[in-house]
């Protein structure tokens, strides 16, 4: 029982983070412009990162182990292309009149493409959620002083992910409790992941299923942030200053990488 409540309760420390990037980005209370730019393309350079340089690997990883070094690339290199494929489509089927690229670009059509943007932003952060905390809540079940620094790293993560839902809902709406909200509600996909994965999953699971499915949120975070963050964020701002912030999400995550994995 000891071990369940603390891997449940590293899981949660970690899907709590996202909520707490939210909070440092409402209680800086800019808005302008510049700000958005730069924090777009720093949300942008995080997600980008994790994805090629973490998220692909560990799938890589777990596909080669169980299906062999070229077969489990192929099949990471489907999984990816799979996961960009679906989010691709998902949003060439939402109608014109929702889809955030139809919009004229008037200031109501621009604050519907932010609302549009970290909306789907925050599903995707919860898709890489669940996975990542059934990881987690696994690892923790396992080797727990392994966890832990792991669980640090994800907390990292998730810190820049959360500012990444909350400033363009913010901005869209002024309304920072309903950005705070969607934030919050997308990291408890990260505890949720762990009990359903310690409950439903765990005697189903495999190196195969979990591989595809972490190269397809690579691909779908690689995809929302080439098509929605970085053009967004060139939209409010300086062409540099959403490049400088993509050099700094990246800069980030890859230290946090190098001090806690």
């Amino acid at each position: 029982m000891n071990e369940l409540l603390f891997a449940f309760g590293l899981t949660l420390f970690a899907g709590l983070a996202t909520g707490a990037g939210a909070f440092l980005a409402l209680v800086t209370r800019r808005t302008d412009a510049k700000f958005l730019a730069v924090s777009l393309g720093f949300s942008a350079g995080v997600m980008i990162y994790v994805s090629l340089v973490e998220i692909f690997v560990k799938a890589q990883v777990a596909l080669v182990a169980e299906l062999g070094e070229r077969a489990g690339a192929w099949a990471t290199a489907g999984g990816f292309f799979g996961g960009i494929a679906l989010i691709a489509v998902i949003d060439r089927l939402v109608p014109s009149r929702v889809n955030p690229h139809e919009y004229p670009h008037d200031d109501g059509g621009r604050q519907r493409r932010l609302m549009r943007m970290g909306t789907m932003t925050a599903v995707a952060i919860a898709i890489h959620n669940f996975p990542e905390g059934f990881a987690t809540f696994v690892a923790a079940m396992q080797e727990p002083s392994v966890a832990i620094p792991v669980v640090v790293a994800i907390a990292l993560h998730n810190i820049p992910e959360g500012i990444s839902v909350a400033v363009p809902i913010h901005s869209a709406t002024g309304d920072r409790r309903k950005a705070f909200r969607y934030s919050f509600l997308s990291g408890l996909a990260e505890p949720l992941g762990g009990v359903l994965g310690y409950l439903i999953l765990l005697p189903f699971m495999s190196d195969a299923v979990f591989g595809v499915v972490f190269a397809g949120v690579a691909g779908i975070m690689v995809f929302i942030s080439l098509d929605k963050l970085l053009p967004t964020a060139q939209e409010y701002g300086e062409h540099h200053l959403s490049v400088y912030g993509l050099v700094a999400g990246m800069a980030v995550m890859a230290v946090s990488l190098l001090l806690f994995v």
